[in-house]
Parts: C-alpha cells; structure tokens; sequence
C-alpha cells in the first residue's frame, strides 16, 4: 500500500512539472450578483468553448497579441457575458467578471458544455420548483434525463437503459456517492446525499461516457457544490420537513463556507397508504464545504457529511382491493409487532488542488465513507383474503362475499451491517491550443490513479413462515408429520477486506476542416484490479463528435466502449445469504450514436436530443427487484442486451419558462445458462431462452411543464408527469424464467402552484421595511399524485390451503397536498 501511495506522489509532482510550462496571457475570475463563484461556465471565442471556471470560478487562456477579441462567458444559470479585449505584446490581464443571476423565469437551452461527450447539463434553478414527495434533484433526474426510468417517487433509486439502481455512479466535488445496503422499500431508505440547496452544477450521461468517470454499467450523474463568495441563507418549510442552508467567504474570501441541515418526516405521506400504524420517519442529515485559498494556486477543500436516517413503524392494519370488475378481491391483515431501520452514515473527503495556471489542474483527494445500517423486525399477520360483490343490483355490492383464504404469515430479521471504504486519489488535466489561439485545434490531456480499501462487516438473521388455515405450509395431509419448513431462511456472518486498483488516461482532440467544420475526438482507457477474485480489467472508450459548419445549428454524435463493472459487496450475496468471492466483473459493450439540435421557435430557444443505443452484455449476475430491494444470484451465469432510442424535446413553450419532454423505447433482455426445466406434468424439457429483464420496461415518458397566468407571471403552475409501460415480475422463487408477468403502468402526475413574493432583483423602495432583508420570497402549493391513480411497487404473495398464490400489489402513495415557503437572505 505504501508503495501505491508513493507513486501516486511521483506522479502527481511529474504532473506538476510538465504544466508549469504553459503560461496563459488572460486570467479572470467570475462571479454573481448573488455572492457566490460561478464554477463550470463556458468562456467562449469565435462560437466554440476554449474553458471552463474551475472550482475558483477562475479562468486562464492564451490569446493572440494585437487582436481585437471578444470573449464571451456562459452559464444556465446566469445571464451571458461578453468582454472585448486587445493584448499587447507581453500583456498579462486581469479580468474579474460579475455574471448577474436570471430572474426565476428565465431560461437558456443552448448550452454547449456537454454536447460533445454525451453530457446532459441540466438547470439547477428548476429543483425548487418541481413538485415531488421525494428527492428534488433525483426527481428532475428522472424526468429529464434520457433513458431513465423510476418507478417509485419515495426513493432515490433509477434504472438507465434496462439497468438496475447499482449499475449508476454518482459523484459529489469528484467524490462518489453510495446507497443504502438494507434498504428494502422507498419509505426507509430517507434521504439522499445530495442536497438541492447547495448544488451548482448538474451533468448526466445515460452512456458512452469518458474513462475518467468509475466502472459502472449504466449512468453518471456529476454534482458540483456551489462556493460562495458572501453570506447568504436559505431557509425551507413544508408538510414534509424543514431545511436550513448557509454559505459565507470571509478573511478576505480565501475561506470559503456552505453549510446545509434538513430534517424530513414522511409520517404525512405514509399514513395514505394501505397499511395502517404508528409510522415514525425521522431522517435527519448536515453536510458541509469548506475551501481554503492557501494561496493563488493551491486549494484545500473539505467535504463532510454525516445522516441518520431512522424508520420505525408499529402496523395495525391493511385493506387492499385488487383485481378487476369480473373478478374483485380483497385483502385484510390484521397486524402485531413492530419493524425499525436505521441507517447512520458518515462522509469526508480532503482535496488539495493545484493550479499553476488555467490550463492545468492536479488534484489529490483522500475520502472516507461509513455506513452502519441495522433493520429489525418481529411482525406478525393474519389475514383474510375474499371475493367482493361485483352486481351493481346485489345489495351486497362492494362487501366481501366469500373468504377463500386464511392464514397468518410471521416476519422476523435481525440485520447488520457495517462498510467502510477508504479512498485516495489522483486526478490531472492539461489544455494545450494551437499556436493562433481562437478556439480552433486544441488537445486535452487527463490522468488519474485510485486506491480504495474496503472493510465489510455482515451479520444476517431472517427468516419468515406461512400458515394457512391453521396449516403450516407446505401441508402434506392429516398425518403430516414432516418438521416445520421456514421460508428464506437467511443466517450468515461474514467480514470481508479488500483492495481495488484503478488507473485512467484520456485525450481529447478538436480541430476545424478547411471547410470549418468543427471535429472532436476523445479517447480514453481505464484499468482496474481487485484483489479479492484476483481479477484484472481494462476498458477503452472512445466518443466522437462533427458539428458540421451548416446554417441549422446541428450536431452528430457516435460514442462505443468497453464498460465493467466489478462486483461490489451486495453483488457478492446469494439469495441464501453466503458469499461467493469469485463473481467476475459484468461486461457492457456500449455503442450509441446521438443527434443535437438547437433551434428556434416563436423567436424563443430550443433544443431536440435524440441517441439510439445497443448494449451487449456479458457475464450477467442476473437478480430479483422487490420494491427497491435488489437480489442477486451471485452468479455469472447469463448474457444479454438493451436497445432502444431516447428522445428529448426541451425549451421555452412558455416564453421565459423551461419546459421539457423525454421519451425512451427500449427492450432489455438475458439468457440464463442451464435454465431448462421439464414441465411439472412431464414432457420435453422446455429452454426459456431470452426473457425479459426486471428493467424491461418498453416505453417511458417524462413531462415538465411550466406556465404562468397571463399578466401575473410570479404566478406560476409546474407540472410533473411519469408514465411507464408493465415491468416484469413473477413467483418469489428461485426461478428467473418465471418472472414474465407484467405489473400495471406506473402513471403519476404532481402538480405545484407558486407565488414569487419577492423577486431576487426587485427595486427596495422602503430602506427600514422588514422584507429588505429577503433576498427571495416564495410560497408552493403542490398535489401530489392528482388523478390519484393506485401505482403498483411490488407484490405480496399469499397461498391457501391448496398451496395457491395470489399476487397482492403494495400501492404507493394516494393523492396528497403540500405547502412549501422557502426564503433567500
């Protein structure tokens, strides 16, 4: 380990020396009119982006002497910028540029940051506003990211392109982001990392993405942290919780803070659901960035974070109606005993950056995660399953008529888990431009090395068992006399250690044709090894890019790659409970092609994106979903794909207001090995083949909608609707090819109504008023789940007598309301 640590050092000094040879002419600084560094926005010369504000908010770039040039600075945020500048011979200038913030209905599509790399940049200022009973910065993901599909609003879980939640990286300020482990339903798992109140910066790529981005096999999502420049408070309330957000740069802004707390209960939302009980949903977390301007080229960052996320729910009762007008059931359990979770878990990362000028930067970053996670429960049920009346002329009509099940089922698990996962990084970028610099042919060199040390440590205790009609099941007649049979009985102890190897390198090349069509090339390769299954990996990647010098302003897009994802500790896990330390890597084989188009309508801006995408994969570790609870066989025993195309429509409908339209068709499907199977009644044996994965859901849509009422445009109406075609599900049992069955469609509308009190650029007539210390001042309404529509997450499945299954649906949340008020100082 020390050695590793000892070349990580070498070559971060050797990064060092070979940047300090670049020397840039222009170096400014930017900033808002709301007191905070602007991180991420594009400086721009002759229409192409030649930097980037790094965490700083600061820029370097080289400049031909002599020449009249405008340099012009963006953001989605902020309003654009434009300065002229004429350097003479040996000039070094100095600019310091004040980006002033948009009004809350404003809004600019273009954005050319991320075209190149697949990168979506979404707009941070409509989190606030989007209507949801979960996580806002999940939610938007949802919504507006391609390919993505989510089931449930209470969890912060989704799926890209047929994956599963395990299979997308997350990162925070370059550090990433884990889940929950015995998280099993949305209501338990609290709250996610991410906290909207502190975001700047917003970049998702459904696939195709570059080498320094993790293994995963699916998606990255990449949070940058807002830095401050001045004191400012935002203060949260609703129905759902309160949250409380400082930021502040003092000693001369060389120290920079922002501070973010949230409480949230879901106690109001639980209590619509079918299952009725004491609920106790307290989840609680702090986070903070600190940044400390050693000088003017070295940086410390600090990022912390610490949540505790506590579940308790004692259940009385549940009444759920199913089936259809033909054929109407109901189940009634009457309840005794109580289930608890609690998830407690610490973050850290230490970064020091160093940055010898704008066309380099190094990073070294020491992070630690922790999570201790402990769920109990002791519950038992009894229930009654019955035909209800379905005559409108039976004056019975809607009571339950004829009981053809009962039965008592018992729950008990006492869980524990704890991982810690200690990393220590490298991260290196270099920019070199063509001798004329105008933003015309430049490279881009980045590097990276990573070590990560992982200490599991698992105990598991769970088992359950049914008895139907006073029969335990399975029942073998009168005379029974065979011992009791548990149902998933899972007892294990297990403690794990392990170390993971990981190294990257890329380039990126952009040059113009004689005909000035724009080319950008990036090609990457990462490297992995994991000493617990002795495994070593490598995965190329590669994305392509032509922006054609055409009138329409276009952009064609191929991107392919090679990308593993090493099993983590939960991919380790059989559906027993025991460990198989020999699961290989699971392979996907990227290969998208993708179409960008920014345009013009009613004189306001737009944007279409559209990407077709093959995925072959191989060596699937094939799972069960139940809820959000992922099993998996801990196997290498299947192949597979995902194919489809995405789609994605977004601009102003409404003048100044952002609205969006995202559409995904897609199958994803796998071959299990050695699954063939002779029917019960005899016969040949039958070979299942493909079948669908539990992702495969054909076809999603995702819509946000904004208006206002005409000549009161602080009044304001956000509108948030999910529709998902049938996802698979079968049996609980152990076998995959039996889970074709199809759940109903997921379909949700949320809708919100806001009121912008005060506005953040607003004209203080009365010095001494009260309200001259808002910054903003504004008040939501929302209705979540408006037409009301029983959304299906998973089944519970009851036996009778006769050993027959009756899948029952677990509904998610009703139709609720929520008031909100959030103020800016």
């Amino acid at each position: 380990m020390s050695k590793f640590y000892f070349i990580i050092c070498i070559l971060f000094a050797a990064s060092v020396q070979i940047s300090a040879q670049i020397k840039p002419n222009i170096r400014g600084k930017v900033s808002s009119d709301l007191d905070s560094i602007v991180t991420k926005a594009n400086v721009i010369v002759n229409n192409e982006v030649v930097a980037v504000t790094n965490d700083s908010g600061i820029f370097q770039l080289t400049l031909p002497v002599g020449e009249d040039i405008t340099i012009r600075i963006t953001h989605a945020s902020f309003q654009p910028r434009e300065l002229l500048v004429k350097l003479k011979e040996g000039e070094i200038k100095t600019l310091r540029v004040t980006m002033s913030t948009k009004q809350l209905n404003e809004y600019v599509v273009k954005d050319d940051g991320g075209r190149d790399n697949f990168m979506i940049i979404m707009d941070p200022a409509n989190i606030a506003v989007i209507a949801t009973p979960g996580d806002a910065v999940m939610a938007m993901i949802k919504s507006a990211g391609l390919g993505v599909q989510s089931n449930n609003e209470l969890s912060s879980g989704y799926s890209v392109r047929g994956g599963n939640f395990d299979e997308n990286l997350i990162y925070v300020n370059d550090v990433e982001i884990y889940r929950p482990f015995l998280a099993r339903s949305g209501q338990q798992e609290g709250l996610s990392f991410i906290n909207p109140d502190m975001v700047q910066g917003i970049a998702f790529s459904s696939g195709g993405f570059e080498a320094r981005y993790g293994d995963k096999m699916s998606s990255v999502l990449d949070i940058t942290y807002r830095k401050p420049n001045k004191f400012s408070t935002t203060v949260m309330g609703s129905f759902l919780g309160v949250s409380l957000h400082i930021e502040d740069a003092i000693i001369k802004n060389r120290i920079k803070y922002s501070l973010g707390g949230r409480f949230k209960s879901n106690n109001y939302i639980l209590s619509g659901l079918d299952t009725k009980g004491e609920y106790q949903p307290n989840f609680f977390d702090f986070q903070g960035v600190l940044t400390y301007d050693i000088n003017e080229k070295l940086e410390l960052s600090v990022l912390g974070g610490y949540s505790d996320n506590n579940y308790e729910m004692i259940p009385s009762t549940r009444t759920t109606i199913f089936g259809h007008v033909q054929e109407a059931k109901q189940l009634t359990v009457y309840f005794d005993g109580k289930e608890s979770t609690r998830f407690r878990v610490g973050n850290a990362a230490f970064t020091f950056a160093y940055k010898p000028d704008y066309n380099s930067s190094h990073k070294i970053i020491f992070s630690f995660y922790n999570t201790r996670e402990t769920e109990n429960f002791d519950v038992t049920g009894q229930y009654y399953l019955g035909d209800i009346e379905s005559d409108l002329s039976n004056p019975d009509f809607g009571q339950v008529v004829n009981t053809v099940g009962v039965g008592t089922f018992m729950n008990h698990a006492r869980n524990r888990l704890e991982a810690s996962v200690y990393n220590v990084e490298t991260k290196s970028k270099i920019f070199r431009a063509g001798k004329k610099y105008g933003g015309k042919n430049n490279m881009t060199f980045s590097w990276g090395l990573r070590y990560q040390h992982e200490e599991i440590a698992d105990k598991l205790d769970e088992w359950n068992i049914l008895d139907s009609s006073g029969y335990l099941l399975p029942y073998y007649g009168p005379f029974d006399t065979v011992p009791i049979v548990f149902d998933d009985v899972l007892k294990s102890k297990i403690n794990l250690s392990s170390n993971r190897f990981m190294a990257y390198y890329q380039q990126g090349f952009v040059w113009y044709t004689k005909n000035n069509h724009r080319i950008a090339v990036n090609g990457g390769v990462r490297a992995q090894y994991w000493d617990l299954n002795g495994e070593f990996l490598v995965s190329p990647r590669i994305q392509f890019a032509w922006k054609p010098n055409w009138k329409p302003d276009v952009l064609f897009r191929v991107a392919g790659g090679v990308y593993y994802q090493a099993p983590f500790y939960r991919e380790l896990r059989r559906l027993d409970g025991t460990i198989n330390a020999n699961v290989k890597a699971q392979q996907s084989i990227h290969a998208i092609i993708g179409f960008d188009y920014n345009f013009k309508i009613w004189n306001r801006p737009f944007k279409f994106i559209t990407e077709a995408y093959f995925k072959w994969i191989n060596n699937l570790n094939p799972y069960e979903i139940d809820n959000i609870r992922i099993r998996y066989y801990a196997m290498n025993q299947a192949h597979g794909f995902s194919t489809g195309v995405d789609m994605k429509l977004m601009g102003e409908f409404i003048e100044g207001l952002q609205s969006w339209i995202t559409a995904s068709v897609m199958t994803s499907q796998e071959d299990l090995e050695n699954d063939e199977f002779t029917p019960p009644g005899g016969g040949p044996t039958e070979y299942p083949g493909y079948i669908p994965r539990p992702t495969d859901q054909r076809f999603t849509l995702g819509l946000f909608f904004q208006d206002h009422i005409p000549k009161v445009k602080s009044l304001r109406v956000h509108v948030n609707l999910l529709f998902g075609s049938m996802l698979p599900f079968g049996p609980p049992n152990d076998n995959r090819f039996a889970d074709t069955l199809r759940a109903p469609f997921y379909r949700r509308v949320d809708i919100g109504f806001s009121y912008v009190i005060l506005q953040p650029n607003r004209e203080i007539k009365n010095p001494k008023s009260f309200f001259r210390h808002f910054k903003t001042l504004w008040v939501s309404f929302e209705v979540f789940n408006l037409l009301d529509i029983n959304n299906t997450i998973s089944y519970l499945w009851i036996r009778d007598i006769n050993d027959r299954q009756y899948a029952v649906p677990n509904y998610l949340t009703p139709r609720l309301f929520n008031l909100k008020v959030q103020a800016k100082f």
